[in-house]
C-alpha cells in the first residue's frame, strides 16, 4: 500500500498539469472544438474576449502553469497560479452552468490533495505573522560602497 501511495502526487501532478496544458494551449491553437454557449454562459465569455487582455491572460497562466506541473519544477507556485483559476471555473459552472460542473469538482479535490502534498512549501506563506527580511552585516548585496 504505501508503494502505491508514494507515486499518488506525481500521477494527481501530471493529472493536473495536463488538464491546464491542453485546454491552456487550446486557449490559442483552438485544436478541440468548441460549440458556441448561448445565454448567460456564452455572454460571460463574450466579455471576457471583449476585454481583449482576459481570455490570453487567463489561457497563458493555465499554459505556464501546466507546464510547471508536467515538468515537476515550481509544482507550489504552479499551484498557487492555479488556484483562483480552478475557483473562478468552479463559480462559473455553479452559477452559469451546472450541468457540466462534475469535472471542476474533480479538479478541487486534484488541487487540494496536491496543496496537502505540498504543504510544508506553503507554511511560511500562510504564517500568521510573517516578518520582512532584514539584511545582515555580512551581507554582500547590501553593502555600501567605500568612497575614497
Amino acid at each position: 500500500m504505501k508503494s502505491i501511495q508514494r507515486y499518488v502526487p506525481a500521477t494527481l501532478r501530471v493529472v493536473l498539469g495536463l488538464v491546464f496544458f491542453v485546454f491552456g494551449l487550446n486557449g490559442f491553437l483552438h485544436f478541440l472544438p468548441q460549440p458556441p454557449m448561448p445565454g448567460p454562459p456564452g455572454a460571460f465569455f463574450g466579455a471576457l474576449a471583449a476585454t481583449g487582455y482576459m481570455l490570453p491572460l487567463l489561457k497563458g497562466t493555465e499554459t505556464l502553469a501546466g507546464a510547471l506541473l508536467l515538468s515537476n519544477r515550481f509544482v507550489p507556485l504552479a499551484l498557487t497560479l492555479l488556484a483562483p483559476v480552478i475557483v473562478n471555473i468552479v463559480l462559473f459552472h455553479a452559477a452559469l452552468a451546472p450541468a457540466g460542473i462534475a469535472l471542476p469538482i474533480v479538479i478541487v479535490v486534484i488541487e487540494i490533495a496536491l496543496a496537502w502534498s505540498y504543504r510544508e512549501a506553503f507554511r511560511r506563506l500562510l504564517a500568521a505573522r510573517a516578518r520582512p527580511a532584514v539584511p545582515s552585516e555580512g551581507d554582500i548585496t547590501h553593502r555600501v560602497p567605500a568612497t575614497t
